[in-house]
């Protein structure tokens, strides 16, 4: 089981194929298995790496670092440790927001963004919201997650996918609530004029989670940026309709790909 230690921690990733670098990031709580469905697509022409940020999945549950500068941070170093040339960062809602600011603060690291279902600003307009959620994590973690997951997905989805991203979930480290704790505090919006990368936002149509109007506010904001709506798709549409979100992703990588060849 291939792991890198970084930061005082140790991430778990996947690094398979060969081609231009692809990093995907999963969304809170889960773990790079979500990507299941896109790696024997990708694989075939990128390189695909796919990593359990902080606290989840496989990687080690650190108290500290829980925080979106350290998990950029723990990125620049699994990049550099890697030797991945200017992938292009994919990411599942706050995996979205790792991946702007790492294209925000990092730029020359990469070669492009793809958020999906990203939060971008929304949780800064849901502050009684957040603080419900998190109190809900403390007094009780099982029923709440039980009960905030399955509005993640879109009406039909199997039960089988709903239960097992509650299991990632309740799997992971207590101490990514603090994520969730600080949410309120985040809002990309005045970097996002500046960013100096392409970006891609890929949204499902029928994301409760956060709205798509979230994601055409961020792009409208962003010299040249994108949104790719995913027809009948919630909050995790790599899931819920793979064939569809993996057509839209091979579209918006084909732009980005002269990025990533300028410099190599």
């Amino acid at each position: 089981m291939p792991s890198l230690d970084v930061n005082d921690t140790t991430l778990h990733y996947e690094d398979e194929g060969a081609g231009p670098a692809l990093l995907f990031l999963h969304g809170w709580g889960t773990s790079g298995r979500t990507w299941g469905a896109q790696l024997p697509d990708f694989t075939r022409d990128h390189r695909v790496v796919t990593v359990d940020w902080r606290g989840c999945g496989r990687s080690a549950r650190p108290v500290r670092g829980n925080t979106i500068a350290g998990v950029v941070s723990d990125l620049v170093a699994l990049i550099g440790a890697l030797r991945l040339d200017r992938p292009v960062v994919i990411g599942s809602s706050i995996g979205g927001s790792f991946a702007t600011e790492l294209g925000v603060r990092r730029p020359e690291l990469i070669a492009g963004v793809v958020p999906v279902g990203a939060p971008g600003y929304w949780p800064s307009t849901q502050a009684r919201a957040q603080a419900e959620l998190v109190a809900g994590l403390r007094r009780d973690r099982a029923g709440t997650v039980a009960g905030w997951v399955p509005g993640w997905y879109a009406p039909g989805t199997a039960p089988a996918l709903i239960d097992w991203t509650v299991r990632q979930i309740l799997d992971s480290g207590v101490y990514i609530d603090e994520h969730q704790a600080t949410a309120d505090g985040y809002d990309p919006r005045p970097t996002l004029p500046g960013l100096q990368v392409p970006i891609h936002y890929i949204h499902g149509e029928l994301d409760t989670a956060i709205p798509l109007e979230v994601a055409r506010t961020c792009a409208a904001l962003t010299p040249g940026a994108a949104v790719s709506v995913i027809a009948g798709a919630g909050h995790m549409p790599h899931q819920e309709l793979p064939d569809r979100f993996n057509a839209a992703l091979r579209a918006a990588l084909t732009p980005m790909a002269p990025a990533a060849r300028a410099t190599a």
